[in-house]
């Protein structure tokens, strides 16, 4: 695989999604999931997903999911036994237009209907026409990405984890400006250590989950520095504690939801207190409908339906909002 660091193989995934439900702060999800994507070994058949690691939740909630190891991107419709579609890539492992190699993250440019791809293996961003779905076009090359997003002005964000800095790019330029990072390797509130998930809220305030320094941290526009707003104390299973942030996702109102492949669960974090709760997993690593293993992402329907990218499980899961 293309994707390690610290002897641990990863992907990262944010999934995005175009509004902000509104879940409270104190709500619940039934703990065992509902596979709704995959779950029938790995393989490349219409049923079976390999190492799923980036997914992007529609308004209908049909399901785009980065299929990292078959090297395409497939869209599920709610309900289904199968994928309907391979929407890029699926040509084989290559760097060819029509080909990606081991992609990680995928979001959608609604206004001109096109996939935005992290391409991981082969170190480029692609366009895919939602339409033409024969070949992509690269728009920005030479870079070590693993997670990306749009904000709701259309700047793209993508994550170097060579470099360890986020970037933002006007659509159709090729060298943006660091946002986050971008001051070497390390643990100081200037520094990111593989930066592997973005989320970026309504006032362009960036957060990054901090996977080998096992914390969530905020850059506020112009910012030289983040904030720690959840974990940095130690890799651990305490809820104060953080191991491995993939997946994080911000509602308005500051609460924050992350995926930890570490503690194979979902937390629910609070920019104002220190522990979180567990709301999904954390019942050890496994199969079952209550666990997870190594859960790369997370992301809400408009009903506030939990999505979880279970990686090695090779599956989707949904955790259904207690009414």
């Amino acid at each position: 695989m293309a994707y390690y660091a610290s002897g641990i193989h990863f992907v990262t995934v944010i999934m995005r999604i175009r509004f902000l439900p509104n879940i409270s702060p104190n709500a619940r999800w039934i703990q065992n999931g509902v596979t709704v994507a995959g779950g029938n070994g790995n393989g490349s058949a219409s049923n079976q997903l390999f190492s799923p690691c980036g997914l992007y939740v529609d308004d209908d909630q049909t399901i785009l999911i980065v299929d990292c190891m078959n090297h395409r991107i497939v869209e599920w419709k709610s309900g289904a036994k199968s994928a309907q579609v391979v929407v890029a890539g699926g040509n084989g492992q290559g760097n060819r237009p029509d080909q990606l190699n081991g992609p990680t993250d995928v979001t959608v440019d609604k206004e001109t209907d096109t996939l935005i791809i992290c391409d991981r293996g082969n170190r480029r961003v692609m366009r895919w026409s939602r339409q033409n779905r024969i070949s992509g076009e690269t728009i920005i090359d030479n870079i070590a990405c693993i997670t990306l997003t749009m904000d709701d002005q259309r700047f793209l964000y993508v994550s170097d984890v060579e470099k360890d800095e986020v970037r933002r790019y006007r659509m159709g330029e090729t060298n943006g400006i660091v946002v986050a990072g971008s001051n070497e390797k390390g643990d100081g509130l200037n520094q990111l250590n593989w930066p592997t998930c973005l989320f970026v809220d309504r006032e362009q305030s960036v957060y990054v989950s901090d996977n080998n320094n096992h914390r969530v941290m905020k850059w506020v526009k112009g910012a030289t520095e983040g904030i720690v707003v959840a974990g940095g104390r130690g890799e651990g299973s305490a809820l104060t504690q953080l191991s491995n942030p993939i997946g994080v996702f911000v509602h308005q109102l500051g609460t924050m939801y992350v995926a930890e492949s570490g503690n194979h669960r979902v937390m629910r974090c609070y920019n104002e207190k220190k522990d979180g709760n567990v709301i999904v997993g954390g019942n050890d690593e496994g199969e079952h409908a209550n666990q997870l293993n190594f859960p790369t992402g997370l992301s809400f329907d408009q009903q506030g339906n939990l999505y979880v990218a279970d990686f090695n499980n090779h599956r989707v899961q949904r955790f259904s909002i207690e009414n």
